[in-house]
């Protein structure tokens, strides 16, 4: 995928040449050592949303304590140390939050498994509180939502601490194609824990890299293609992108109403699946979340067994058993451990159906970007109050808000018509049917529970100048495009960086995912802690 034009123009290029992985050679000069930047001996390193919970529960930790060593941490080496630059806001009413769960928790009321548990939002998540929600832009900052997002209400419910909002690729990553992942006018240059020359891939660029730093205990991110499952391989952690229609959208500063989501990032499978089911509530203002099946659950973490790969047939693309030596092998070995754990392979091609498609998807996107984004405006407390008024803003302040990129894509989405319009209907009808009809048609025809891939190539070096050189897999997108849900956990290391494997499935069909991608990751292990390296190598 090309996270500039969308993965349905850039994976299909990517397949024509197998050097795809130029972008693996150093951002900085060769004979500089790749040395870890400090010694990382912080007491909640890798700790599970499950630990946390028996913490809390025997009275070593509590909340507060735990929220302070976050917060601790986020100004030791998010803001200061290696300056990763992932989080956007403190949220000043965290500790006051902290202390009313932990009072609940004296009164023996434990409202779940995310009672007492620190959280990071993306900054394009409405949270009706001291904090502001801008999507990255310049345009918007001073914008407080008068009213909770409904996946964040729910997360109230279920009795998380939200901890503050993370920085993102501007707009989630709509605005120029000349962008760089992680980058935007209001919170500056997010960096990969791994090497921190290298991209923290987007829009979920904070979240990936909060995570995987250890600044939380889970992060909330969206994706329209590929914003959740990109960061969450670059940054080797797990990322769950659910059906569109599972999470409420309503409160997110959107791109497309027909493939944005957001969803759970945690440096376990298990972790994310533990968030997933308690934000999956109706939400009357989302359509979407009427329209589901009865297959909507409140407990995920149910299907997650190590036995889960036994007497599954899971589908890989075969166009990816071909792209580059290193990420070859890695495939190969996820796929013969999967064999050994009772799985049976078939390689399908799902890219080449899809060939057709080229380009039609962020055609479709603009349109809905249009719509979408300038009834969020309308109602939101805020002085820009369209499309082209954020347009307008960004040439009057063109210093501050794009002094490396442009806006080639806000500016050829107002162009668009509305919604009505016959070329954007034909457009979209062929993009939803064709990739529906393939994923559907491979998954009944082989009798396949999942279809994997790599979830993208190594990061590639940071370059405000020129933008992303992101020129990878993206098993991902075609599950994007059809609204379906789609998981990815990691697989391995190139070069010290890490490369991520996804699961795709047909809609509602996450408690498969799940068990699938689980049992692969409990075999094979491969989450490895970033050590805040220079360069990588």
């Amino acid at each position: 995928m090309n996270r500039r034009n969308f993965i349905l123009t850039g994976t299909l290029a990517s397949m024509a040449g197998a050097s795809t992985f130029a972008y693996l050679s150093a951002c900085k000069k060769p004979d500089q050592k790749a040395k870890p930047t400090n010694e990382d001996e912080f007491a909640l390193n890798e700790i599970t949303v499950d630990e946390l919970q028996q913490k809390m529960q025997s009275g070593e930790l509590t909340s507060r304590s735990i929220t302070e060593m976050y917060l601790k941490r986020i100004e030791g080496i998010d803001k200061n140390g290696p300056m990763l630059n992932s989080v956007i806001e403190i949220n000043p009413d965290a500790l006051t939050i902290a202390d009313e769960l932990d009072k609940e928790r004296k009164q023996d009321k434990v409202r779940g498994p995310l009672h007492g548990i620190p959280i990071l939002i993306k900054d394009n998540i409405d949270t009706a509180d001291k904090m502001m929600t801008t999507a990255g832009s310049l345009a918007l900052v001073g914008h407080k939502a008068s009213k909770d997002a409904f996946i964040i209400s729910e997360l109230r419910k279920a009795g998380a601490v939200i901890l503050g909002k993370t920085n993102l690729s501007e707009w989630a990553n709509f605005r120029s194609t000349r962008s760089s992942s992680g980058w935007s006018s209001r919170g500056g240059q997010t960096k990969n824990p791994y090497s921190l020359d290298r991209s923290p891939c987007g829009s979920s660029s904070g979240s990936g890299t909060a995570v995987a730093a250890n600044l939380c205990a889970l992060a909330i991110g969206t994706e329209t293609d590929g914003s959740i499952h990109c960061p969450s391989s670059i940054n080797g952690i797990a990322g769950i992108k659910p059906t569109v229609g599972l999470w409420s959208r309503s409160g997110i500063i959107p791109i497309s109403h027909t493939q944005d989501t957001a969803g759970p990032m945690a440096r376990t499978l298990r972790d994310a699946a533990i968030l997933l089911g308690p934000l999956t509530a109706s939400d009357k203002d989302d359509p979407a979340t009427a329209e589901r099946t009865g297959q909507v659950l409140k407990d995920y973490a149910q299907f997650l067994t190590t036995d889960g790969l036994q007497g599954k047939k899971i589908g890989v693309e075969k166009s990816f058993l071909k792209g580059h030596e290193v990420i070859d092998a890695l495939l190969r070995e996820a796929l013969e451990l999967m064999k050994s754990k009772g799985a049976t392979i078939v390689e399908v091609d799902l890219i080449e159906k899809l060939k057709k498609l080229e380009g039609i998807e962020f055609e479709v996107l603009k349109y809905e970007f249009k719509e979408g984004l300038n009834k969020y405006l309308a109602s939101a407390n805020m002085q820009v109050k369209t499309l082209q008024d954020v347009i307008d803003f960004n040439i009057k302040n063109e210093k501050e808000a794009m002094p490396f990129f442009k806006q080639e894509i806000l500016e050829d989405s107002q162009k668009k018509a509305d919604l009505k319009s016959r070329d954007y209907l034909d457009k979209f009808n062929q993009l939803r049917s064709t990739t529906r009809n393939s994923i559907d048609g491979l998954l009944k025809e082989h009798g396949l529970t999942a279809i994997c891939g790599p979830a993208n190539g190594p990061s590639w070096c940071i370059d405000l100048i020129n933008g992303d050189s992101f020129t990878g897999y993206g098993m991902y997108s075609p599950a994007a495009v059809a609204g379906y849900p789609s998981v990815t956990v990691p697989m391995g290391m190139v070069s010290g960086l890490p490369i991520g494997i996804t699961f795709l499935g047909t809609a509602y069909a996450e408690s498969d995912l799940i068990t699938v991608a689980f049992a692969y990751e409990q075999a094979s292990k491969k989450r490895v802690k970033p050590e805040f390296r220079a360069t990588a190598y």
